[in-house]
């Protein structure tokens, strides 16, 4: 019996030596007391598996990868986000990479996705007073935006836009299957949202993120294809690139050991994969944008037409359309707002602004329309909407003189009290805006006001003391004072052909 006892102890020990041994790849040697609990439970065989998580071999393929060409600070954590430093208003090139599998989502094959390009806060914090920060922002900076698009850089991209009422957002579409590059442009700098003014390394953190999506089945871009974003700081131009070299001399002071803790420098930052912005995405149609979601389309069709007697330099008449002077109105409807783009020599944008009304296009200020259409038309279009014209040289006032009066020194007597003519009839007078100060210019002005062909036209005199006619020459133009009124007659020319013009 005491043969089987010590049997027995044997066994025993022998099994708690295997189980010993069969624990030995946790990391550490188990003896009597130095279980962990937490050791044990890791072990595959305590492991219940998540069945809707890939296994170890399959990760998950994003659709797009996006590559942001500046390089990441070499003065960061393993484990960490990597942050990479921008300088304030220096071009960056985002690459738009289609890193889709062979047969994946061949529902976007040969079509355009659109994306949307943010500058946002990393800070939760910041995040849940966005607006307020922005809108101080904007206070501060009237004119600016945080977030550019520098089109002449970029490659691939159609119908980019920029929402007024959100200045650190662009939009684009582009095809996945040609090469896009985006270059941005951020324009606020890390300290401006800290409550003290430090230096750059105290600023705070920002974000880039792009957002994909692809067409519903109206033709609109709101269907989520995927998201991803980096960290960033930015600073003052040149301030980048001090702070990277501040960091790689940081690392190279340290230890190899200490060296082992912290990622090394890349030359490009990878924005990794993230949850969509939460705000809604504005629509493209039918590849053509929309506006924006603040504006307001009215539903009148009317539309200003300019007086045919006007002469003002929006006006002029000389055998020329008048429609490229006509001033866009807010109650124009997209499709005379159409027109007008094409009246005013802006066809190229037509399809840009396809579905912007007469509202929507005026309360475009004139750094969007730089950022859209470029300096020169962009500065153009502003002044066309603005009706912003070239400020005549001088303005005279000109009535003509009625038949029925009796004689020229009764009607310059009424023209003297009161501007009534003889019958009580108050004398109407137009205003002429010269341009050149030059006598043709009086003549042809006077020409297209009172509807009297150019070429009858033979000579321009003023009446001057004892009733005698001086010719109008250039010098006495010159001399004109602003805003002068005249009464002008005409009468035949000797020759019967013509006529001659009298100021009086």
């Amino acid at each position: 019996m005491a043969w089987v006892l010590k049997m027995d102890e044997v066994i025993e020990s022998g099994l708690v030596h295997d189980f010993d041994a069969s624990l030995w790849g946790s990391g550490q040697e188990l003896g009597a007391g130095a279980y962990s609990m937490s050791d044990v439970l890791a072990l595959p065989i305590f492991k219940q598996e998540d069945p809707s998580l890939p296994l170890d071999g399959e990760t998950k393929h994003p659709p797009f990868q996006y590559v942001m060409c500046a390089a990441t600070s070499p003065a960061v954590k393993l484990h960490d986000e990597t942050l990479t430093y921008l300088n304030q208003g220096q071009s960056y090139e985002i690459r738009m990479l289609d890193n889709r599998k062979m047969g994946d989502m061949p529902e976007i094959s040969g079509k355009l996705v659109k994306s949307i390009i943010r500058v946002v806060f990393h800070d939760r914090r910041l995040q849940y007073t966005e607006h307020q920060q922005l809108e101080g922002w904007k206070w501060n900076r009237p004119g600016d935006r945080l977030l550019d698009l520098d089109i002449p850089m970029s490659v691939g991209i159609i119908d980019t836009r920029t929402n007024p009422s959100q200045l650190n957002a662009v939009e684009f579409l582009w095809d996945p299957a040609k090469r896009t590059s985006a270059f941005i442009q951020v324009h606020c700098i890390s300290t401006e949202f800290t409550p003290r003014k430090h230096g750059g390394e105290k600023g705070v953190p920002f974000r880039i993120q792009v957002d994909t999506f692809k067409q519903n089945e109206n033709g609109e871009y709101t269907d989520h294809l995927h998201s991803a974003s980096c960290q960033i700081k930015v600073f003052k131009p040149k301030g980048a690139d001090r702070k990277q070299k501040t960091d790689r001399e940081k690392m190279e002071k340290r230890t190899a050991h200490e060296k082992e803790k912290y990622q090394p420098s890349y030359d490009t930052t990878i924005l990794t994969e993230c949850s969509p912005w939460p705000d809604t995405p504005t629509t493209y149609a039918n590849n053509s944008p929309s506006p924006a979601p603040t504006f307001t389309s009215s539903q009148q069709s009317t539309c200003s037409v300019p007086d045919s007697n006007s002469s003002s330099p929006n006006h002029q008449g000389d055998g020329v359309s008048q429609a490229s002077g006509e001033q866009i109105q807010p109650s124009a409807t997209t499709q005379e707002t159409q027109q007008w783009l094409l009246k005013n020599r802006f066809s190229s944008y037509t399809r840009l602004f396809s579905n912007f009304s007469g509202a929507d296009l005026l309360k475009l200020t004139k750094e969007d329309l730089v950022q859209i259409c470029g300096a020169a038309d962009g500065i153009r279009l502003y002044n066309s909407l603005k009706s912003r014209s070239v400020r005549p040289r001088l303005t005279i006032y000109v009535c003509q003189e009625q038949p029925s009066s009796a004689t020229l020194q009764v009607q310059q007597q009424a023209a003297g009290s009161g501007g009534e003519n003889g019958s009580g009839t108050p004398y109407v007078y137009h205003a002429i805006y010269l341009e050149e100060m030059v006598a043709s210019e009086v003549a042809r002005k006077l020409a297209l006001v009172f509807n009297i062909p150019l070429h009858q036209i033979n000579q321009v005199y003023r009446q001057g003391p004892t009733g005698i006619h001086i010719l109008v020459s250039d010098q006495m133009v010159q001399n004109f004072q602003d805003e002068s009124c005249f009464l002008f007659s005409t009468v035949k020319a000797e020759n019967n052909d013509g006529i001659h013009i009298i100021l009086k």
